[in-house]
């Protein structure tokens, strides 16, 4: 089973009188992964696919044809794929290869067949998958976390101590427009970062998880001056438009997903936001 949802773009004016469970519909995710399932969100946002694929007994194929007016998924676009769950199986245009717990994969452009399978239908993998509009085709590349060296940040005295990993990166790979990585906050963190930042020339997707038992995340959008909040849960997951905030504080340590597309691919084009700034 497939499902795809729409989610339209806003300006910052639209949302600040929206309540909060208006805002929980238009920019939060709140089932991602469903075993036997495939569940993507469509935004308007740069036109970022985003979701998870859950197979069970069976693979799962993205087909999009008429939603996205082509032959094929991939015709005219680039995925990035990182397993948040049990072990299973890619198939790349017939080359099957296993795809471990934080496993990740780039595919570009022009391929026709992506397959995903659960090694254990009872213990399936979580396929988190990103797509971005492309232009040119650039090579398939597996992707091992064992084989990233993480960015090492923050600090245990501002809450916010972290490992980031770059899949989808100038560093790693060559892509379009897609980039896609997976930040760790260490024990006692909470913080994902802080003093926040704006990037308006990109959007991003965040999917939040490792977040054991009751525990949530507060999840803040808006302009500087008009925050707003979300809270969000184990596997659930956000749109940040380019011109909003996009920082969190969970109750415990925790993990999360980010996708970003856009103009460019330069990690570090963002604009900082002073912490005076913020209202």
């Amino acid at each position: 089973m497939q499902t795809m949802e729409t989610r339209y773009a806003y300006a910052p004016e639209s949302i600040a009188r929206m309540t909060t469970e208006e805002l929980r519909k238009e920019f939060l995710v709140e089932q991602v992964f469903v075993p036997g399932e495939i569940r993507l969100t469509y935004s308007h946002n740069d036109r970022l696919i985003f979701g998870g694929v859950t197979p069970a007994n069976e693979p799962l194929e993205i087909k999009l044809n008429k939603d996205l007016g082509v032959e094929y998924f991939l015709e005219r676009r680039e995925l990035g794929v990182i397993n948040i769950g049990g072990p299973g199986f890619i198939t790349i245009d017939g080359v099957r290869e296993a795809m471990n717990n934080q496993d990740g994969y780039y595919i570009g452009k022009e391929t026709k067949e992506v397959l995903f399978a659960s090694a254990d239908a009872n213990h399936p993998a979580k396929f988190y998958i990103a797509s971005s509009p492309a232009h040119h085709k650039y090579p398939n590349v597996r992707i091992s976390i064992d084989n990233i060296k993480p960015m090492e940040t923050g600090a245990d005295n501002t809450l916010n101590k972290r490992k980031i990993y770059q899949y989808v990166h100038p560093n790693v790979c060559q892509s379009c427009q897609l980039q896609m990585g997976y930040t760790h906050l260490e024990e006692g963190s909470a913080w994902n970062t802080m003093p926040c930042h704006t990037h308006e020339r990109r959007m991003e997707a965040y999917v939040y998880f490792d977040l054991e038992g009751n525990n949530k995340a507060f999840h803040f959008m808006g302009k500087p001056d008009e925050t707003k909040h979300l809270v969000v849960g184990n596997e659930q997951a956000i749109i940040s438009p380019s011109w909003s905030i996009h920082t969190g504080v969970g109750t415990s340590n925790y993990t999360f997903i980010w996708a970003m597309c856009g103009e460019n691919i330069t990690y570090t084009d963002m604009d900082m936001v002073d912490m005076d700034d913020l209202k």
